[in-house]
C-alpha cells in the first residue's frame, strides 16, 4: 500500500506527525510512505524507516513570486515528483488551503479532517472523504486518529514511539566533543511573546555551569546568535555553537543529557529523541500542542490571562520586577513570572534524578 503524506510545516507540526507514522507502519506491514514537506525541514521525514521518499516543496520561497512560481522549472519539477505515482490514499494531515492544494494536486483518494475540526475549513473542498477529530485532543493525538481511521487500523494511545532511527541522521556535521554533563538551551522561537527574558538565561546559565554543566546555546538567525553569544558572556563553560543543519542540532541534542527550552520547535526534536526536556510555556497551551512523550515536564504560567495564545501581549496587570546581579529588570512577557531560573534548574534535576 503506497501514502502519501502532506504535512508541509512547521517543524513542530512535521514531528508531531512522526508518532502515526510509527502506528501505521506497525498495522501494516505493506504500507510504504511518500512524505511532501517545506524544504528546511526535510531532514525530519527521512529520519523515520518507513518514509521511502521526502518530496520538498518551497512554498515559502514561491509565494513571494506566485506567476514566475508557476512558469518556472523548480514548479514543474515538484509537480511532476508528486504526480509520478498513483497513491492508494493521500492523507492531508496539516488541514490547510495551501496542504489540501497539494493533496489534489497529487493522484490518489485523498484524506483530511471535517471542516468543524480544521484549521481552515476550505480545505476540506479538496478532499475525497473527512473524519472528525475532537480539538480538545493534543496534535499528535489528533494525527494518530486521522491515520488509524484513515487506514483502519487500532493503535494503543498509552504508547508513544516517533520511530527515529538515529543512524539515519546526517553526522557529516561536525560537533564538538561531549562534556561530562552537558546542558542545551532553546532560546529561540518565532513569537515574541514566548521568549523568556534574556537575563533569566543568563542566570540560568550561570547556575548550570556552576553545577558542572556545560551549556550549549544553538541559534539560527542573528536575533538568536546575539542573544546567545550575551547569555554566554563572562561563561567558559558556555559555548555558542555554529550555524548547524537539523541533523546537526540533532546530534548535539542527543549526546547532552538534557534541554531546556522555550515553545519551539526544537524542542519538540529533544521530545522526539526521549531526551529530558523541561519546557516553558507562558501566552501557550501545551496540553494542545507542547511537547509530548516520555521525560518531559511542562512548566506553565500562573497568570490568570494565560494562555493567551498571543503573539502580542496584552497584560494590564501591576508591573513585575525580578533582580539578577544585583539589578532589577522587568519580566517581559510578565507570564514568565511564575518559573524563574532558580526554579527552572530545580525541576530540571528534578526530573533528570527520575530517569
Amino acid at each position: 500500500m503506497r501514502v502519501l503524506i502532506v504535512k508541509v510545516s512547521s517543524l513542530g507540526d512535521v514531528i508531531h506527525t512522526l508518532p502515526a507514522v510509527t502506528d501505521a507502519q506497525r498495522a501494516r506491514k505493506d504500507i510504504r510512505f511518500d512524505w511532501v514537506v517545506e524544504e528546511n525541514f526535510a531532514e525530519v521525514p527521512s529520519w523515520h524507516p518507513a518514509v521511502e521518499n521526502v518530496i520538498p516543496v518551497a512554498l515559502r520561497r514561491w509565494r513571494r513570486n506566485i506567476f514566475k512560481t508557476y512558469m518556472n522549472h523548480e514548479f514543474r519539477a515538484f509537480k511532476h515528483a508528486l504526480q509520478g505515482v498513483h497513491y492508494d490514499l493521500v492523507i492531508d494531515a496539516q488541514g490547510l488551503i495551501k496542504s489540501g492544494f497539494i493533496s489534489r494536486l497529487s493522484k490518489g483518494l485523498t484524506i483530511g479532517l471535517s471542516n468543524r475540526t480544521i484549521r481552515e475549513p476550505m480545505a476540506t473542498l479538496f478532499y475525497n472523504k473527512v473524519y472528525t477529530v475532537p480539538w480538545t485532543e493534543h496534535a499528535v493525538d489528533r494525527v494518530r486518529q486521522l491515520f488509524s481511521r484513515a487506514l483502519q487500523y487500532e493503535y494503543d494511545p498509552e504508547e508513544i514511539d516517533y520511530g527515529i532511527d538515529v543512524n539515519r541522521i546526517d553526522a557529516s556535521s561536525e560537533i564538538s566533543k561531549k562534556a561530562d554533563k552537558q546542558v542545551v538551551f532553546l532560546h529561540g522561537t518565532t513569537w515574541k511573546t514566548k521568549y523568556w527574558p534574556e537575563n533569566y538565561w543568563r542566570h540560568l546559565a550561570q547556575i548550570g555551569t556552576e553545577a558542572g554543566y556545560k551549556v550549549l546555546l544553538p541559534w539560527g538567525t542573528p536575533e538568536e546568535k546575539l542573544r546567545a553569544e550575551y547569555i554566554a558572556q563572562n561563561n567558559e563553560r558556555v559555548e555558542v555553537l555554529g550555524k548547524q543543519t537539523l541533523s546537526g542540532l540533532a546530534n548535539y541534542i542527543q549526546q547532552s543529557d538534557g534541554v531546556i527550552a522555550v515553545d519551539t520547535g526544537l524542542g519538540h526534536l529533544a521530545a522526539a529523541l526521549a531526551k529530558p526536556t523541561v519546557s516553558l510555556y507562558g501566552p501557550t497551551n501545551p496540553g494542545l500542542s507542547g511537547t509530548f512523550g516520555n521525560n518531559q515536564l511542562h512548566l506553565n504560567s500562573s497568570l490568570d490571562c494565560a494562555p493567551c495564545v498571543k503573539k502580542t501581549c496584552a497584560y494590564s496587570g501591576p508591573g513585575v520586577t525580578e533582580e539578577y546581579a544585583g539589578r532589577s529588570f522587568a519580566v517581559t512577557p510578565p507570564c514568565y513570572a511564575s518559573h524563574g531560573p532558580v526554579e527552572v534548574w530545580h525541576q530540571f534535576e528534578s526530573l533528570l534524578g527520575k530517569i
